[in-house]
């Protein structure tokens, strides 16, 4: 069974009389399988922001379906959904989130005091996520005396301390550099290999590129998926890039 099913889901708003609507997603269908890394790639504006919050229950659907681990996301209950979403997700965002009053680790450990963790039991795993993601000399230290990537490194430890089923990641690399982007990247592409699913939306080919499958949202549907195979990441860049050559074609551009 699929781990993700999304089936004709559809978005549209309006304004607040009705007069004037925009429809963001039309006819979005996809699967994740357990243990998959997948990047969605739309034109700007096309949104691949409002698909994660409507996989994340954070937004609703116009029409269409999200199922996450055999649950209809649209039947959970308003109460529910904020212990569904710590139960099952990780996020990781572009602006990485933090608190900026509290230290690196409470940062971390902010989904396990949600979920009413003894300290101890808190502490073990907070120890072992630091020692994987290189974290461990910043715990006492506050978002503002650390690096962009150690910042994102910080999130994605706060997503996986959960041991979520499905990370959601927004433009993870957006506000870092090459190098820290490279390094995350690597991160990223560990986990992935130590079976963590992985769904992120990005408009870089040199990050799409190191996932396994690559799907291409175009006029609200999904266009086009590539899938990985033997390839290495420089042979999924340039597939990447012939498609989104073609989608350009179209009149449709990516940043």
């Amino acid at each position: 069974m699929s781990l993700l099913a999304v089936t004709n889901l559809r978005k549209i708003y309006s304004n607040r009389s009705g007069s004037q609507t925009i429809q963001a997603l039309a006819n979005v269908t996809f699967t994740v399988e357990p243990g998959e890394y997948i990047a969605i790639m739309c034109e700007s504006g096309s949104g691949k922001t409002t698909l994660l919050n409507m996989i994340a229950a954070i937004d609703r659907p116009t029409s269409g379906e999200v199922w996450l681990d055999g649950r209809l996301i649209s039947t959970l209950k308003d109460k529910d959904i904020a212990l569904f979403r710590r139960e099952n997700l990780g996020f990781v965002f572009q602006d990485y989130q933090l608190l900026d009053t509290f230290s690196i680790q409470d940062n971390i450990l902010m989904p396990l005091v949600l979920r009413g963790l003894t300290y101890g039991a808190m502490l073990e795993q907070l120890n072992a996520i630091a020692q994987k993601l290189d974290l461990a000399d910043v715990l006492s230290r506050y978002p503002h005396e650390i690096s962009g990537g150690q910042k994102q490194r910080t999130a994605i430890a706060r997503a996986l301390i959960t041991h979520p089923k499905l990370i959601l990641a927004d433009e993870p690399t957006g506000a870092l550099d090459s190098r820290a982007t490279e390094l995350l990247l690597a991160i990223f592409r560990r986990l992935n290999d130590d079976g963590q699913t992985v769904l992120m939306a990005t408009h870089s080919v040199r990050v799409a590129s190191h996932a396994s499958r690559v799907l291409f949202i175009k006029d609200g549907s999904v266009y086009h998926q590539i899938y990985r195979g033997q390839n290495n990441n420089e042979q999924m860049y340039a597939k990447i890039l012939h498609t989104l050559t073609i989608i350009a074609s179209s009149g449709l551009h990516y940043e």
